[in-house]
């Protein structure tokens, strides 16, 4: 019993150093003193309460919402996170008491003088300008604690080019520049800057779901769908690593980080892909791109989704319907690799007598999907994605009662309601930074600016023009979380896709793909990092490995630009399934040349033939597609070939 608890302590003291590592939303303080911690402890809890509390009966007015909802985050974060890495983690400063009394005062301001702010608008008072000042301060320093120093910088870039603008050269990205006095007024006194579209999103849409995963969490759903991912794929070939994929999948959609993800999730699925034989920069890599697609996986996606709705005016079950088939192909691929190279290999599953039988796993906790089951149907009946989080909270502790190993304890809940407020504070604050980028683009004209000089670059060329908008949102996800990620590069990015004609939700799911997607793209793979650190691997190793890995990710979001039938938009259900079958083909042809192995060692030639083959059926149209199947169909027949002589050389 000693050993087993001596390797738990020393897994959970690992997890908790890469996640320090490469997590800054986990660098937070543990007090030794039981006052703060309790005062902590309810201003999370009362947050998450007066979430619940409106969605229940409606928010407040938008700036008062989004307002209250920003300075109690920023208290907390100021509270909870150091100024650095060097500073004590165990108590307060007064300097950091300061800031979080401080943060509490922008937003009781607002709250007070609601009714002379809107009656002043456009014409701030002095009083409005120092508060202003003040919150802009706040939310950047708030922001660089949490998320690291990145964000907080482009958006300091963001404000100097506000201010600077009229200076730059030529007509491609001057403007007329703005006033000190513009530029606060339209960051703090409107709906537009600071407090935004994305802190909208971060304070009605994003916390519910957040603390929809928090209780799904207390109850044990990822107990859960470990178990079970281990009795479907654990004795397969290759198992562990198939485990990875589907359980890293669905917890990756709820819980919203793919760093956390890799690393909670990993630290039980790596050394199991170790232990079977997956090379160490293979187990991490697996983890890595299974934790960054549940991203683009429904229900929930992360959350992201819900900004994607909001910011294109879209039900929000539009969004999950056309992300379905695409990331069904990303995931296709990595669990084709990943089978691939266990045959390879010659790898196999775990022993059987290890396994759980899928059917005591679902009799055990299969009444968790419950809560899933119903977010789903409130969903397609058209309520509101506030309304189905709030009820499928709700059903979660409810549901979780019917069995005493799930029961929730009043403790549970408490703490499943302060969980889930740490757990939004990243993602808040990265959506109030990120309101300030957006909002000086949307001042500058930024956006159709950059847009602009992508089409001029890419010459009306719509594949060139792809591939730009492609590299761009690589680097502009670069090392954050894929929130952030996706609403920069929709701001900057798409408008260059939809200046070509491609349809708003394709040109943003276009964008999305490739921010989240950052977190996968050396020099900083994020997630990949995170993976390696769990694997003790090389980490550069570790993310080109999760690159190819993802490879289909890469490729689809160019199919549903050419073919948005891919996404179920436009299109006859004859026209879905046949370009879904061709793409299906290609992704797992594509598998094949990139791990050398479909049937049997794949050669030279072989491989060639499967990357064209792959290539021809991905690009829908009957010609490529007929193409396709025949350079497929010629690869196969090497691979038969090449096993009958296998054959007969032995016989």
């Amino acid at each position: 019993m000693s050993n087993v608890t001596g390797e738990r302590t020393q897994t959970e003291a690992q997890v908790e150093q890469v996640l320090k590592n490469y997590d800054t939303e986990s660098r937070f303080r543990k007090f030794t003193s039981h006052h703060v911690t309790r005062t902590v402890a309810f201003m999370a809890i009362a947050l998450s309460l007066f979430h619940l509390y409106t969605a229940w009966t409606g928010p407040l007015v938008t700036l008062k919402h989004r307002a209250l909802h920003t300075s109690v985050v920023m208290a907390l974060v100021f509270l909870l996170y150091p100024f650095s890495k060097k500073s004590a983690g165990d108590k307060l400063t007064v300097v950091d008491i300061l800031l979080a009394i401080l943060s509490l005062a922008t937003g009781a301001y607002i709250l007070i003088d609601y009714n002379g702010i809107v009656l002043r608008a456009g014409m701030p008072n002095n009083t409005d300008l120092i508060f202003a000042f003040i919150t802009l301060l706040l939310v950047l320093e708030a922001g660089r604690r949490i998320t690291g120093k990145e964000l907080a910088i482009l958006a300091v870039i963001f404000l100097a080019y506000a201010y600077f603008g009229r200076s730059l050269p030529g007509n491609l990205l001057s403007h007329r520049g703005y006033g000190i006095k513009d530029i606060l007024d339209y960051m703090y006194l409107t709906t537009e800057g600071i407090f935004g579209i994305p802190i909208g999103v971060s304070s009605t849409y994003i916390i519910l779901f957040i603390l929809f995963g928090s209780f799904l969490d207390k109850s044990g759903m990822g107990q859960f769908f470990n178990d079970l991912a281990m009795a479907l794929a654990g004795t397969s070939r290759g198992g562990p690593a198939k485990v990875a994929v589907v359980s890293s999948g669905f917890m990756g959609s709820i819980n919203g980080s793919a760093v956390a993800n890799v690393v909670t999730t990993g630290c039980f699925t790596i050394p199991l892909m170790k232990k079977v034989g997956y090379r160490p920069e293979f187990a991490g890599a697996v983890e890595a791109a299974a934790s960054v697609g549940g991203q683009i996986l429904p229900p929930v996606m992360g959350a992201a989704a819900f900004i994607m709705a909001e910011t294109l005016g879209v039900p929000y079950l539009k969004i999950a319907i056309a992300a379905a088939v695409p990331a069904v192909l990303y995931y296709l691929g990595i669990i084709m690799m990943v089978h691939l190279q266990a045959c390879k290999r010659g790898l196999q599953g775990i022993p059987k007598e290890e396994v759980p039988r899928v059917w005591d796993v679902l009799k055990s906790r299969g009444h968790l999907l419950l809560p899933l089951v119903g977010l789903v149907y409130l969903l397609v009946k058209g309520y509101t994605p506030i309304y189905a989080a709030f009820y499928s909270i709700v059903l979660t502790v409810l549901v979780s009662a019917l069995k005493k190993e799930t029961r929730m304890s009043f403790r549970d809940i408490l703490k499943a309601l302060e969980d889930g407020t740490r757990t939004a504070l990243g993602v808040a604050m990265s959506c109030a930074i990120v309101g300030i980028i957006v909002g000086v683009a949307t001042l500058t004209g930024f956006g159709l600016k950059l847009a602009s000089a992508i089409l001029l670059v890419g010459q009306g060329n719509l594949f060139i023009t792809l591939v730009l908008t492609m590299i761009a949102c690589l680097i502009l996800g670069m090392g954050l979380p894929s929130i952030p990620a996706y609403i920069i590069t929709a701001t900057m990015a798409a408008p260059a896709l939809a200046k070509m004609g491609v349809p708003p939700l394709v040109s943003h799911m276009f964008v999305f793909y490739f921010g989240m997607l950052a977190n996968l793209t050396p020099p900083v793979a994020l997630a990949a990092f995170a993976g390696a650190g769990i694997a003790g691997a090389n980490p550069t190793s570790t993310g080109i490995q999760s690159m190819k890995l993802a490879l289909a990710g890469f490729i689809v979001p160019f199919v549903f630009v050419y073919s948005p039938s891919l996404m179920l938009i436009n299109t006859t259900w004859l026209d879905a399934v046949m370009v879904t079958i061709t793409a299906t083909i290609g992704v797992i042809a594509l598998a094949g040349a990139v791990e050398g192995y479909l049937l049997t060692h794949a050669n030279a030639l072989t491989r060639v033939l499967l990357l064209v083959g792959a290539l021809c059926m991905i690009k829908p149209g009957v010609i490529t597609d007929v193409v396709g199947i025949v350079v497929i169909a010629a690869a196969v027949l090497l691979q038969r070939m090449e096993i009958k002589k296998k054959r007969e050389i032995t016989a």
